[in-house]
């Protein structure tokens, strides 16, 4: 099984929760103002909810067998 993506060392489970449900349903690149949404239901900072959205990307690409860096014609 997969590590699971690395984020602030405090997220709770429901946390996680809506981060993965949100990962989904948004795709990996949610806009700016999903992105704040899921932040303020998760209770993070948009600057949080978005470095776990990059570690979370990261994981996704390595998952699929991609490169790790964004960018790529993958992307």
């Amino acid at each position: 099984m997969a590590a699971e993506p690395r984020g602030p060392p405090s997220l709770s489970e429901e946390q996680l929760k809506v981060l993965e449900e949100s990962f989904v349903k948004f795709g990996r690149h949610p806009s700016d103002v999903d992105l704040m949404l899921i932040a303020a239901e998760c209770r993070l900072s948009e600057e949080e909810t978005e470095k776990w959205f990059k570690q979370r990307n990261i994981q996704w690409r390595r998952d699929e067998g991609l490169p790790c860096q964004e960018g790529s014609v993958f992307d």
